[in-house]
């Protein structure tokens, strides 16, 4: 296995991490003109389809990886793993949207974000991961 420099796996997660924002962006942008403002207002859909193809993508990389592991194998996840998948998925977003819900006194549409994104993102990954072990 080769390893990378401290420099080299730095440079690694900043491009992925520069990329996977700019997707995270996108498809909120995107989300909203194909469903339009008024449907996206009120519950944050953006942040759990992102969350959700995110922890596809990553059961996807991980299966991947567990199975193909070669010299490049700490290259690809410092770049998809950590830092495309790591600036595309919201946890961030998540904590504060969850927060906000939560503050303007509605707990049962909290609870039922916060239920959605863990039980669709553990979904996700148990997905991606079965794909790569069907197709291995």
């Amino acid at each position: 296995m080769t390893s990378l420099s401290p420099l080299a796996a730095t440079v690694n997660v900043a491009i992925g991490g520069a990329a996977g924002a700019v997707l995270r962006y996108q498809a909120g942008r995107g989300m909203t003109r194909w469903f339009g403002a008024q449907t996206m207002v009120g519950y944050p859909w953006a942040t759990i389809a992102v969350n959700v193809l995110g922890s596809i993508a990553m059961g996807l990389l991980a299966g991947y990886l567990a199975r193909h592991s070669d010299g490049s194998g700490e290259q690809w996840r410092l770049l998809v793993g950590v830092g495309l998948l790591g600036g595309f998925t919201t946890f961030s977003a998540f904590s504060l949207e969850l927060m906000l819900l939560i503050e303007r006194g509605q707990p049962a549409l909290a609870l039922s974000y916060a239920l959605v994104s863990v039980l669709a993102g553990l979904t996700g990954l148990y997905i991606g991961l079965i794909i790569m072990r069907i197709a291995a």
